[in-house]
């Protein structure tokens, strides 16, 4: 695409493998509470994407649960607040099989995971997909419920797990690109050779979190490294999207907001040594759309009516640790105390001191865990995308369905999509791998800190020749 040509918005659809995004909507007849664990259902879903040219579908991933006071609330499990959950990673093969340019982009910790085993399952799918794959890095998950499934007693700080995740993909990155030379996987039956030893390299690491020796089993895949995703929003985690992502996830919800966002991970990329370009910024956004606006209004609030108080409270507790279950949501943000989330309470507070707990609930309930909330006829919407996308500087939106189920996707489908593409601002996916389609090439861009990067950490290095200095002296 030339420069003087429109900027073509990358399209995703966010979805987690449970009976609902996020809050409960799966009791509607337009949600999946009878689908979300029969793979048809995501094939179909897959396929559909696929046909109308979206780039990627999306996972987000938990191996946890909400909790509060270390306990699992009745009303997870007796309404399916992200609960019960299956393992999307298993399903990706046959939904790439399924599919011809779909990318598909899968969550993994990097606190209860080992890094030679996600290297492993990424570089298998990267195999199996022919390079459509693409990792969503967390630091966390559901924290203190992941570790007391797996067992975890070593805690660690918000941005220990950050160092720790430093170490955990620069671990990775090392097994995938440095490992094999390009050209070791050689298949040469004649000389019965099927990989030269010469051009294989032991990957040795020995950090403050990580320990790693050995030689990758997974020969050079498309990809090499999958599209590496990043959705952290504290200074740490930009900071950390920065210097790795080639795609951040955002839940923008203004456009002055959503540029500024865009701006600082631009400059801090640029600060790493890498260009703006290298990174890509992706908004979370709910569109409501029907034919006329009254009508696309009217489902909107038929959509926000199955949206319940309660079971918005067992989520914001689960989220952000302030527990406002059983308080009375006429009660005044101001006059809260707790012993975890004062600050986002006051945060509330400072913003409007009158505002009660109802108007917090509520306003999550409905827009605090997702992006920009488009609801209108064909042509708003599409107006509407177009400005966000031209305001902001973002390069691709993720779309939230609403009831959870296929509906949503099919009316942005037929009644949006086709006026994005006659605007030059949607269209086919250029490129064979996912990555080709966000950069171009189907390679970690030059400038990314993979390539400076050795096959032996420096911690290891230090390690092996101390000793002999020492001996020598």
């Amino acid at each position: 695409m030339s420069a003087d040509s429109p900027k073509r918005i990358l399209l995703g659809a966010f979805e987690m493998m449970n009976p609902n995004n996020g809050m409960p909507t799966w009791t509607d007849p337009r949600g999946r509470g009878d689908d979300w664990d029969d793979l048809s259902y995501w094939l179909g879903l897959a396929t559909m994407l696929d046909a109308a040219g979206f780039d990627f579908l999306f996972f987000a991933d938990t191996y946890g649960y909400a909790t509060l006071d270390g306990r699992m609330p009745d009303e997870v499990a007796a309404h399916g607040i992200q609960f019960p959950a299956l393992d999307p990673m298993l399903a990706i093969p046959a939904l790439a099989h399924a599919t011809s340019q779909l990318g598909f982009v899968v969550t993994s910790p990097t606190t209860v995971e080992k890094p030679y085993g996600t290297a492993r399952r990424f570089a298998t799918l990267d195999r199996f997909t022919a390079g459509r794959i693409g990792w969503n890095v967390v630091t966390g998950s559901s924290q203190a419920t992941t570790d007391e499934l797996f067992g975890v007693t070593q805690k660690l700080s918000h941005d220990e797990r950050y160092d720790a995740a430093d170490e955990f993909l620069d671990t990775c990155l090392r097994f995938w690109e440095h490992s094999w030379d390009e050209d070791a996987e050689v298949r040469d039956r004649s000389r019965g050779v099927y990989a030269d030893p010469s051009m294989l390299h032991r990957v040795e690491v020995n950090g403050t979190y990580q320990r790693a020796q050995g030689v990758f089993a997974v020969p050079p895949t498309p990809q090499r490294t999958p599209v590496l995703f990043q959705a952290g929003t504290s200074d740490r985690g930009r900071a950390y999207a920065a210097r790795n992502a080639e795609a951040v996830f955002i839940q923008g919800q203004s456009i002055p907001t959503a540029a500024a966002h865009v701006a600082d991970i631009r400059a801090q990329a640029v600060a790493q040594g890498r260009r703006p370009e290298d990174v890509k910024v992706i908004t979370g956004m709910t569109v409501t759309v029907a034919a006329t606006e009254a009508e696309a209004q009217a489902l909107r609030a038929e959509y926000e009516a199955v949206l319940g108080l309660d079971d918005a409270a067992v989520m914001f507790a689960g989220i952000t640790g302030i527990d406002l279950t059983g308080i009375d949501p006429d009660t005044r943000v101001a006059d809260l105390h707790t012993d975890l989330g004062q600050t986002l309470i006051n945060r509330y507070a400072r913003t409007n001191p009158d505002i009660r707990v109802r108007a917090v609930l509520d306003q999550f309930r409905t827009k605090a865990i997702r992006g920009f909330q488009i609801t209108g006829s064909p042509e708003q919407v599409a107006d509407e995308i177009i400005a966000i996308v031209d305001g902001s500087g973002i390069d691709g939106i993720m779309l939230e369905p609403t009831f959870g189920g296929p509906a949503s996707y099919e009316a942005f489908i037929e009644l949006v999509l086709p006026i994005l593409i006659e605007r030059g601002r949607a269209g086919t996916p250029e490129g064979a791998t996912l990555r080709e389609r966000l950069s171009g090439s189907p390679r970690l861009a030059p400038t990314h800190r993979a390539h400076r990067l050795t096959a032996t950490d420096a911690a290891t290095e230090a390690s092996v020749t101390a000793p002999l200095a020492a001996a020598a002296t």
